[in-house]
């Protein structure tokens, strides 16, 4: 188990490195998921993680208090719009924007409703 909690942790930490670059790719629940799969294979790789200066303040604001910065907060909800926007110039279906409607803004209601750190 622990070498594919390790496999995970690699395949997440990636998808989360990515997100930092990608608007659309969100990057903090990748980094959460990630050091969760470290913790349980990899304890040099989970105290890098939550260490790390750019990663580590998000992660221990969150599982310590589950608050997302208020930077954090700005960036998912103008990624968000932007995705929202993007559908709306490339003339997505009516159901379509209905479901992503409803789907983002019950993310941003969620986002919003966590305490800032």
């Amino acid at each position: 188990m622990r070498i594919l909690y390790a496999a995970l942790g690699l395949l997440a930490l990636g998808l989360a490195l990515i997100g930092v670059i990608l608007p659309l790719l969100p990057t903090v629940p990748f980094l959460l998921l990630a050091t969760f799969f470290f913790a349980n294979s990899s304890e040099r790789m989970h105290n890098w993680l939550i260490s790390h200066q750019t990663f580590g303040p998000m992660i221990l604001d969150w599982n310590e208090r589950g608050a997302i910065r208020p930077a954090a907060k700005k960036a998912a909800t103008v990624s968000i719009a932007a995705v929202f926007l993007l559908s709306l110039i490339l003339s997505a279906p009516t159901h379509v924007l209905i479901i992503q409607a409803v789907v983002l803004t019950v993310v941003l209601t969620f986002i919003w409703t966590r305490p800032g750190s």
